[in-house]
């Protein structure tokens, strides 16, 4: 089992991973619909 020094790093990286890909999936939604626009 991991210790819960170990599992609170995971917890932590994990965390900041799904922030990151979130707000990266809204970027990249908006800069695509300007792009899409900008083409119309």
């Amino acid at each position: 089992m991991a210790q819960s020094g170990d599992m609170k790093a995971h917890n932590q990286t994990y965390g900041g991973f799904m922030r990151l890909l979130k707000i990266g999936t809204i970027v990249s939604a908006v800069l695509a619909a300007f792009v899409i626009w900008l083409i119309a």
